[in-house]
């Protein structure tokens, strides 16, 4: 292995001591990929806001029901519904006094865009009261 001594014995060293540079650069490469904050994907979703003084519902309340099938077929309370007609219903139960609880439980096997148009359906409509129902059904598939 050659190293340059700087030319005859004596003479002052001429190249610049790069090392220190490196290592300070280094150090701050590391300090800046820790704090970099993780990219994370979410799904925005507005919770209903409990308002402690707001009157509290009566304990039996009329609960409403929207199913789907592996066909992709959307039941209200076990009736088969369309869009329009299930946008109907939602509007009016939002206008009610007290409103009801929406319990959503779509099929295993439903295919995801149904699923998917009949929750913006529910968005829509701006039902404060809803329930995701038979979850169970998903509990070993991770």
């Amino acid at each position: 292995m050659a190293m340059s001594s700087g030319g005859a014995e004596g003479e002052p060293m001429m190249d610049m001591n790069t090392t220190p540079l490196i290592d300070v650069m280094l150090v701050l490469l590391i300090m800046f990929i820790i704090t970099i904050p993780i990219q994370t994907h979410a799904v925005k979703v507005d919770l209903p806001v409990n308002d402690p003084n707001a009157k509290q519902p009566p304990v039996n309340a009329e609960k409403n029901k929207i199913t789907i099938d592996p066909l992709g077929t959307v039941a209200w309370n076990g009736t088969p519904v369309n869009e329009v007609t299930l946008r109907q219903y939602l509007d009016q139960t939002a206008a009610m006094a007290v409103e009801p609880e929406l319990h959503f439980q779509p099929d295993k096997a439903a295919k995801y865009e149904v699923v998917d148009r009949t929750l913006a359906v529910i968005k829509r409509s701006n039902v404060s009261k809803l329930g995701f129902i038979g979850n169970e059904q998903y509990r070993n598939d991770f």
